[in-house]
């Protein structure tokens, strides 16, 4: 049982980082590549999920369906500390069947990294990647 998750955050490096956490650390597989979504469209469908009124507003957005089940990528996720607000969205959601018959009609989500203007942000993915090589290397 496929789902998705929506990731909101301030900018789009935050999106980016936590896209890569979500990969890298919380070994969540995506089933297709992530796509760019209105932060409008977002927050609306935060604002469902959750069932509480907003606090604060998203800047950027993403959304990409997930190989994983629901209950798995939740629990992967509370064991990771993305950058960004995550909310995984399973086919029990109402809005489910609407996100998924427009998925592909969004457009790709990019998430490479302008090195001139945010380097502090490529450098950080790149400690943590040589960081879990140590890891691994133990």
């Amino acid at each position: 049982m496929k789902s998705f998750a929506l990731v909101r955050a301030d900018d789009s490096d935050k999106v980016k980082i936590a896209l890569h956490d979500l990969e890298r650390y919380g070994h969540i597989q995506f089933s297709a590549n992530p796509r760019c979504i209105e932060p409008d469209i977002a927050d609306d469908l935060l604002v469902s999920v959750m069932g509480v009124p907003l606090k604060s507003k998203c800047n950027s957005a993403a959304l990409v369906e997930l190989n994983n089940h629901a209950g798995a990528a939740i629990s992967r996720l509370k064991k990771i500390h993305p950058p960004a607000h995550i909310i995984i969205i399973s086919p029990r959601h109402k809005m489910f069947e609407e996100l998924a018959g427009k998925f592909q009609k969004y457009p790709e989500f990019d998430r490479t990294f302008n090195q001139q203007k945010h380097p502090d942000n490529l450098s950080m993915v790149q400690e943590k990647e040589e960081a879990d090589k140590a890891v691994q290397n133990e």
